[in-house]
């Protein structure tokens, strides 16, 4: 039988990796910043395989895919590179369509985005 020591160390053991693997705070709010900015897209569509998304279905999509990411999303720019710039199903790059009806690929949309992120929090 175990004694309560026991088990809180072993508890304690099993924590470790995942308390290892989390990212920082400061990066998890930079890529809230950007979940934010797509999710708050007005008159903008986020095109992924070629179908047009409105922001609110966008960051639904890029939430979804940086939960499956796990721990591979450590940063900001991890974030960018292995969820937001191209589908991981056709290997197409996401666009963006503004308003003015430009269309850019997301990865340079989304690391000004982050540049202006960081300009604002120096």
């Amino acid at each position: 039988m175990r004694t309560p020591l026991s088990t809180v160390v072993l508890l304690l053991l099993l924590l470790i990796p995942s308390v290892l693997r989390a990212r920082d705070a400061s990066e998890d709010k930079r890529i809230e910043y950007l979940l934010q900015t797509v999710e708050a897209l007005k008159g903008s569509v986020f095109i992924r395989n070629g179908t047009g998304y409105g922001g609110k279905d966008a960051g639904q999509h890029l939430r979804l895919k940086l939960k499956m990411a796990g721990d591979r999303v450590k940063t900001a720019e991890g974030f960018i590179e292995i969820c937001a710039a191209r589908s991981s199903v056709s290997g197409a790059a996401y666009k963006i369509r503004l308003p003015d009806g430009t269309i850019s690929e997301s990865a340079p949309f989304f690391r000004a985005k982050l540049r202006e992120y960081d300009e604002a929090h120096k």
